[in-house]
C-alpha cells in the first residue's frame, strides 16, 4: 500500500512533531539518493543522517519503496496546491493544462538530479517505483484528477464517454513531459517548458476536435491501446505467456 502524504497541511499551517519527524525522514532520504544512489543508499544510513532511530525510521516507512511512494504522494499533493490559482481563473482548456503542466515542472525542478539518477529503477515495468504499479496507485489517482479538473472547469464542452476516459490519457501525456524533462540538459529545461505548452495546445485543439460523433471511436481505441499493454493502468492483463500472471491495476 502506497505511503500517504500527511506531512501536515499545506498553507503554511505548522506540523505536529511526528509530522515534522516524518518530514525529516523523508528530506534526509531524498538528500542521500541523489548523493550516494537509490540502491546504494540504506534505511540505516538514513536513520543516522536524520537522526533517529531505525526502528523509528521504520515506523515512518516500512522501506526505502515506500520512502519513495511518500515522495510520489508529496510532489502529487504539491502539484494539486500549486495548480488551484490557475484552475479557479483560467477557463481556456489549454491555458488551463498548460499551468497545471508548467506547474508540475516548477514543482520538480528541485529535484531533478534526483530524477535522472532514479530513473533506471522507476523505468522498470516490475519495480514498485514505477508510475504505472500498484504502489504508486495513490499518487497516480490523484494526478488523474487534477486533469479530470482540468477538462471539468473548462469551457470547452466534452461528451460524457470521453470524460471517462480522457483525464487517464492527458496523464499519459504528461509522462511523456515527465520522461523528456528528466533528460533535458538545457539551461533551466527550457525546452521542457516549451514542450509543455505545445503540448497543451495540441491537446486542446484534440479534445476539440474529440466532440465530433466520428472521433470519438478512435479517442476509445486509443484509450483501449494503453490500458491493454501499459502495466498498472486500469484492468489486469492475462500473461500472454499463458502463465497465469496478470498485472495489477492502477
Amino acid at each position: 500500500m502506497p505511503a500517504k502524504n500527511d506531512d501536515g497541511p499545506l498553507g503554511g499551517v505548522p506540523a505536529s512533531k511526528s509530522e515534522q519527524t516524518r518530514a525529516l525522514i523523508l528530506e534526509t532520504a531524498m538528500r542521500l539518493f541523489q548523493e550516494r544512489g537509490y540502491d546504494k543508499t540504506t534505511m540505516r544510513a538514513i536513520a543516522k543522517e536524520a537522526g533517529v532511530s531505525v526502528g523509528n525510521a521504520y515506523y515512518y516507512f516500512e522501506g526505502k519503496e515506500h520512502l519513495i511512494q511518500g515522495f510520489y504522494d508529496r510532489i502529487a499533493a504539491e502539484h494539486r496546491e500549486a495548480v488551484r490559482e490557475v484552475l479557479a481563473r483560467e477557463t481556456d482548456l489549454e491555458a488551463r493544462l498548460a499551468g497545471v503542466l508548467t506547474a508540475w515542472l516548477d514543482i520538480a525542478t528541485p529535484y531533478h538530479e534526483f530524477a535522472v539518477q532514479f530513473f533506471k529503477n522507476a523505468a522498470d515495468p516490475d519495480s514498485p517505483l514505477s508510475p504505472f504499479s500498484t504502489e504508486s496507485e495513490h499518487a497516480r489517482a490523484e494526478a488523474i484528477d487534477v486533469h479530470k479538473e482540468v477538462l471539468d472547469g473548462a469551457r470547452t464542452k466534452v461528451p460524457a464517454d470521453l470524460r471517462e476516459v480522457l483525464p487517464e490519457l492527458m496523464w499519459l501525456s504528461q509522462m511523456g513531459l515527465v520522461l523528456y524533462w528528466i533528460f533535458d540538459r538545457t539551461e533551466g529545461r527550457e525546452r521542457s517548458y516549451r514542450l509543455a505548452e505545445r503540448g497543451a495546445r495540441l491537446t486542446a485543439r484534440g479534445v476539440s476536435l474529440a466532440r465530433f460523433r466520428v472521433l470519438r471511436p478512435l479517442v476509445h481505441e486509443v484509450h483501449d491501446l494503453f490500458t491493454d499493454f501499459l502495466p498498472g493502468m486500469t484492468r489486469l492483463i492475462p500473461d500472454p505467456a499463458g502463465r497465469g500472471k496478470g498485472t495489477a491495476a492502477g
